[in-house]
């Protein structure tokens, strides 16, 4: 594809988004295929009809063991959810009434044989199936916008299953309906020719052909329903423009910031307290960068909670029984059930510097609690309605969202800054200036809440990096006893340890993946897949042993080396000791924060391109392939660039 430069191009009229769009439409997913493995019920096998067997093996798909069955909470909502579907594509006359009778083992059990059984692809078949995937997306992955070639980002139709969500989601277990073509509202362009409907018999419920909204597709889901939408990649001028005007409405809060705080501590002490309300709430998403929540249907929705819908029950006061603390402690789940809870000192030095009024704070908050139930508002007085119109009076545009882009940018700005003034950054190697970014990068993440959930893949990552970097540690230590043996004439070198061969563990490496091989090509039938994959799997096991072999005395010889060899390869291993410590640390203190949501969401990415600029850092240390074609437009700044206010009157 040829690069379009849209902030070069010229603009469409005020209001539009294109003036032409062609596209190739969404693409669905195959009509369901029976497989014809009965599930159990009552210790029976039942029969069941083609879209009955599809939504048991919805259930049977799900890991027992996972979050959402695993946790004994969640698990008899999905159950539940699941089941009340279940039941409604039964029937009421059909045997299954009961869901502690039901047992799917033998579907669960096919699942798992099916999976084997893909495993054991041929090559042809990889080939094959690429040609497939790439027809597809040349047909479906682009769009054609005002003459320019755009990647269309989610042409794929979600497929029907169980609706999972996050956290405690009230409807995880409900069943996601198939969507059909007729469902689906399609637009483009008046002269551009309509995207082919691929699904024999059926066709597009709605054409539209408006140029004032993004999306090239339109459907409503069953479970929330909820909109969902066809739209342009990510790396898209649509997501470009409005990525940058984000940003930039960000930095004109920075002319505006000391006005707003000003109005904010003055607010504080109001003798109204509608007024004091507002301004506590102001200050808290100004410093603690809370988003500003609303009323949800817990029915619908999970409770997730925001500013303006915090409860008594979400503070704690003096959790610590401190005599005179002024510390409270906020929990509460936030947006996609994320767990809030940090402990805010509003006594320290941190919220009072500077006029900064965190007392005065912790003192509006005793005031708002006084006296009321755990499950009442603090914020009586104060709807996202008002707030948000409060905020729009300060500043046009001005949201909750624009404070937290603000303080995620100039924070991170503020933190690269301090560590690039201390002296001994310009010795620093490009890991380390990386990993001092990726600390700026924390705080910012802490700052906005951003964690993840450490999974068992990210634990076993790292317990391999701890023995690899003890392994290492231990060979540097046998390096420095042959440099000395080799130094002392009295010691033979016979008694050096040399490498042994692995030339016998490599020809049965090779020649066990050489069988799989041919036993993948030669399988017919299922049973021989099967057999295939076991094979192929036991050979990658004795490669990964090669491997490890290769590791354990990748610090010796073949033949005794001389005291130059061994003082080269001793620093060889300290500097791979020194970066797989750096790498290891960096992992562990970001394995609980996610360093990507500010990256992708909140910190003007014009920020990092500068400071890679700067500092000779490769902008593929800081930014992957997809965030350096997302932000294709921040790549051009100067060195020297700043987000600053100015940079906030720019178009």
């Amino acid at each position: 594809m040829k690069a379009f430069l849209w902030w070069e191009a010229p603009k469409v009229p005020e209001g539009a988004q294109w003036l032409t769009m062609e596209h190739g439409g969404v693409f669905f997913p195959e009509k369901y295929a029976p497989h014809g493995v009965k599930m159990n019920y009552n210790g029976k096998p039942v029969d069941l009809t083609p879209a009955q067997e599809e939504c048991a093996t919805f259930f049977a798909a799900v890991d027992p063991n996972g979050m959402h069955l695993g946790n004994p909470k969640t698990g008899k909502i999905f159950i539940n959810n699941f089941f009340t579907d279940f039941k409604e594509v039964l029937g009421k006359k059909h045997v299954i009434k009961d869901f502690d009778k039901c047992d799917f083992t033998p579907i669960t059990r096919h699942l798992d044989e099916q999976k084997m059984v893909r495993k054991a692809i041929t090559d042809g078949e990889r080939k094959a199936n690429k040609a497939i995937k790439d027809e597809v997306n040349f047909r479906h992955g682009y769009a054609i916008v005002d003459g320019h070639i755009e990647k269309v980002g989610n042409y794929n139709m979600e497929p029907p299953g169980t609706f999972r969500g996050r956290g405690e989601h009230p409807k995880m277990g409900k069943v996601k309906q198939r969507v059909t073509p007729e469902q689906v509202y399609m637009n483009f362009s008046v002269e551009a020719p309509p995207p082919i409907c691929d699904v024999p018999g059926h066709a597009w419920g709605e054409v539209r052909h408006d140029p004032f909204v993004q999306w090239l597709g339109n459907w409503k889901e069953n479970i929330n329903f909820q909109d969902k939408y066809m739209q342009l990649a990510a790396m898209s001028s649509f997501k470009g423009k409005s990525d940058r005007s984000k940003y930039n409405k960000a930095a004109r809060l920075c002319g505006n910031i000391e006005k707003i705080r000003s109005d904010i501590r003055k607010n504080l002490k109001s003798n109204d307290k509608s007024v004091r309300q507002l301004a506590t709430a102001m200050w808290v998403i100004d410093r603690l960068a809370l988003r500003v929540g609303g009323e949800k249907d817990t029915d619908e929705e999970a409770d997730t909670v925001g500013c303006c819908s915090l409860r008594v029950e979400h503070m704690s006061f003096n959790p610590n029984n401190e005599e005179g603390s002024k510390e409270i402690e906020l929990e509460f789940l936030g947006k996609d059930s994320m767990l809030f809870k940090q402990t805010i000192d509003f006594g320290s030095d941190l919220y009072n510097e500077n006029n900064g009024m965190g007392e005065q704070v912790y003192k509006n908050f005793q005031d708002f609690t006084k006296g009321k139930k755990a499950t009442t508002d603090i914020f009586e007085t104060l709807t996202p309605g008002i707030l948000n119109q409060h905020l729009s009076s300060l500043m046009p545009g001005l949201s909750a969202k624009v404070f937290r882009t603000y303080n995620a940018s100039i924070t991170l700005q503020n933190e690269l800054a301090k560590k690039i003034e201390n002296p001994a950054w310009k010795s620093l190697t490009v890991s380390q200036k990386v990993t001092n970014y990726n600390d700026a990068n924390r705080i910012v993440a802490i700052l906005c809440n951003h964690q993840r959930s450490v999974s068992k893949a990210q634990e076993t990552q790292l317990d391999n990096m701890g023995g690899k970097l003890k392994t290492l540690q231990d060979q540097k230590k046998v390096l420095k006893k042959i440099l000395k043996i080799l130094g002392d004439k009295d010691r033979p070198n016979s008694i050096i340890p040399l490498k042994q061969s692995e030339a016998d563990l490599k020809e049965g490496v090779d020649k066990a993946l050489a069988d799989a091989k041919k036993m993948k090509e030669a399988a017919k039938t299922d049973a021989e897949k099967i057999e295939a994959t076991k094979a192929d799997l036991k050979a990658k096991e004795k490669r990964k042993d090669l491997g490890n072999s290769k590791f354990s005395q990748a610090h010796l010889w073949e033949k005794v080396p001389n005291e130059s060899q061994v003082a080269g390869r001793i620093k060889n291993w300290s500097d791979k000791i020194s970066k797989m410590s750096l790498d290891l640390k960096n992992r562990e203190d970001n394995k609980e924060v996610s360093l990507g949501t500010s990256k992708i969401n909140y910190m003007d990415p014009r920020i990092s391109v500068a400071f890679c600029k700067e500092n000779e850092v490769p902008i593929e240390r800081i930014f992957s392939k997809t965030l350096r074609d997302k932000f294709n437009w921040a790549m051009s700044v100067e060195p020297a660039w700043q987000f600053n206010y100015e940079i906030g009157l720019e178009n």
